[in-house]
């Protein structure tokens, strides 16, 4: 755990930011590549932790990777892994964990080996059992060494293609892993989704990126999905990773709160990603908005307003709701993100109980937050549960007459390094 860090009172934030690649797409643009079998440029790639778990358990099954400053060359080997009997230690890297277990389902062709994927304790307590149980459905070996449901697992040869199943109320990672699965088995699949999906932006952040390298998926209805085997992914030569949307809602929230303008680089009104759309909510609660080609800038208005909206398709920019609540002029509830509960942390306790430790009156329900505005500022030293997210969206309380300690903040090396520095620089008293 790192040194705290102290952030005394800002009352401006304006300037210019670039953010980092997006983890989401970075770690999908790395498996994608790792299956090619010519090389993909990747520009603006995401230097971090989850990244770092992605690209060293790709090294250790025949990837290849070369860099230089302006981008990450990978050498893939179309799924033909070598090293296959290998332990893949990948952290807390949910983008890394999901999609690495279908895919190695579908693609390990002895099955006297097994690879077996693990993570941290944290990874240890997140669930993949609607995962492997649609995976099992279609012969696919998995074993559970640990607690059944959680990782760590096995995987050996063995998925056939057929019609498969998935729960997609608890992660849309789950999802995504078997559309990037099933074109590499031999015959044809169908997808099924059942109950409410969550997050769905990162499902179609997923089909179009599988366009993108030559896969293609029919959508027969937001529920069912037609999957034609035999698929080989075709390197698009160069691909760039857009600037993380959920890091940009950040910055967005410190632009409402210290006015502005903040012009925001590496999204812009074309992104891919559907955490854009907390530009919207941030209009909603009163900030003004400019819509560039690359970029948007954000200015405050002076006033906020607290909303009541459901965030089930944004629920990891949702998180920077929560400390930008306190300021609001009335509550605020973030409502059926159930899936809080399932992330790096239990995001809605932590979150619950923290908020409250500022002086702020919450409701944590089992699927919502509500979020009352502070009338008495509470100095506090806010603990982050090795969650980037909870240390990142704390730091907007930088903005309260009070300040914030906050513990570990080097948890952000999971997705965003130089964040703290780059709010130092941007946000001022």
């Amino acid at each position: 755990m790192g040194n705290p860090i102290e952030l005394k009172p800002r009352r401006s934030c304006r300037g210019s930011v670039t953010l980092p690649g997006s983890k989401s797409i970075a770690n999908r643009a790395l498996l994608m590549a790792a299956l090619c079998q010519t090389p993909v440029r990747l520009r603006n790639l995401l230097v971090s932790d989850d990244t770092g778990r992605m690209r060293e358990a790709l090294t250790a099954l025949g990837v290849g990777f070369k860099d230089n400053e302006l981008m990450t060359q990978v050498t893939g080997v179309g799924g033909h892994w070598q090293n296959s009997s290998s332990e893949l230690y990948l952290g807390n890297a949910g983008t890394a964990m999901r999609p690495l277990l279908a895919v190695l389902a579908a693609t390990l062709q002895n099955p006297e080996t097994a690879v077996v994927l693990t993570g941290d304790t944290r990874m240890q307590e997140r669930p993949v059992k609607h995962l492997v149980d649609a995976l099992r459905q279609q012969s696919a070996r998995i074993e559970y060494l640990g607690e059944s449901g959680y990782p760590p697992v096995a995987i050996s040869s063995g998925l056939k293609a057929g019609n498969f199943e998935i729960d997609g109320s608890v992660s849309s990672q789950f999802i995504s892993a078997l559309l990037m699965a099933l074109p590499l088995l031999a015959g044809d699949s169908k997808l099924t989704l059942k109950g409410e999906v969550v997050s769905r932006p990162y499902i179609e952040l997923t089909l179009q990126m599988l366009a993108d390298f030559g896969i293609a998926v029919n959508k027969r209805s937001s529920q069912c999905y037609a999957i034609k085997g035999g698929q080989h992914y075709q390197s698009p030569g160069d691909y760039w990773v857009e600037g993380d949307a959920s890091a940009a809602s950040y910055w967005m929230a410190a632009a409402l709160l210290g006015n502005g303008p903040l012009e925001i680089i590496g999204i812009g009104k074309n992104s891919i990603q559907g955490d854009k759309r907390f530009a919207e909510v941030i209009e909603q609660m009163g900030a003004s908005v400019n819509y560039c080609e690359n970029s948007i800038i954000v200015s405050g208005s002076g006033f906020i307003h607290g909303i009541d909206e459901d965030f089930n398709d944004i629920p990891d920019a949702a998180m920077t709701l929560a400390p930008l609540a306190l300021f609001a002029d009335k509550p605020t509830t973030i409502r059926n993100v159930a899936n809080w509960r399932v992330k790096e942390t239990d995001r809605l306790h932590a979150m619950a109980e923290e908020l409250s430790k500022l002086g702020a009156r919450v409701e944590e329900g089992q699927d919502y937050l509500r979020v009352e505005p502070v009338q008495n500022w509470q100095r506090a030293v806010i603990d982050t549960y090795d969650d980037h997210r909870m240390a990142m969206c704390f730091s907007l309380v930088a903005f309260s007459p009070v300040g914030i300690t906050i513990n570990d903040p080097d948890c952000c090396a999971k997705t965003y390094p130089d964040y703290f520095s780059e709010f130092s620089r941007l946000c001022y008293s």
